[in-house]
């Protein structure tokens, strides 16, 4: 993250007050203001964190369609057999960011954080295999990453409210 100069300068600013008071005469209001000079930090810290994700739209709408293509890929191609879910960590490795970064962007762009956003992937690409294959649940499962019909079939339904063999039997 990079601070303007008024950024800067405004913390800067509090840190030169944090050190005056700590090293004037101390007395019975010296912790008070440090720590109310702290906590001015902490706010101004958090408000220029959170204003790149405002003032970087272009490029966080590139992250989000490059999270978008790297999903898309995964799940297309055998990773998910051999390899299982992409992992957060496998995704922002991929994507150059943090995993913090991203969660804090996905949350701030979309209201959902990295795994979520697998998730709905993974049921996305299961309702497609339910709704245009004759493979069974199971199968589905497996081609999913799932060792075991029941973990899908729960994460499923906690997804979409339906199971999947109903959300199949919708299609007939």
């Amino acid at each position: 993250m990079f601070l303007s100069e008024k950024e800067e300068t405004t913390i800067n600013s509090i840190v030169e007050n944090i050190k005056n008071e700590y090293q004037a005469n101390i007395d019975q209001f010296s912790q008070d203001i440090i720590i109310s000079h702290l906590e001015t930090l902490l706010n101004y810290s958090e408000r220029f964190y959170q204003r790149q994700f405002i003032t970087r739209k272009k490029t966080n709408h590139q992250i989000l369609d490059r999270l978008e293509a790297l999903l898309t890929d995964y799940f297309n191609s055998d990773n998910l057999v051999s390899k299982g879910l992409p992992t957060v960590q496998y995704i922002s490795d991929n994507l150059n960011v943090s995993p913090t970064y991203l969660r804090s962007l996905l949350k701030t762009l979309t209201g959902m954080n990295t795994q979520q956003h697998i998730h709905e992937k993974l049921i996305e690409k299961a309702k497609e295999k339910l709704s245009t294959t004759e493979l069974t649940v199971s199968e589905i499962a497996y081609d999913l990453g799932f060792e075991h019909m029941q973990s899908f079939s729960k994460l499923f339904k906690t997804k979409t409210k339906i199971s999947p063999l109903k959300f199949r039997q919708s299609f007939n």
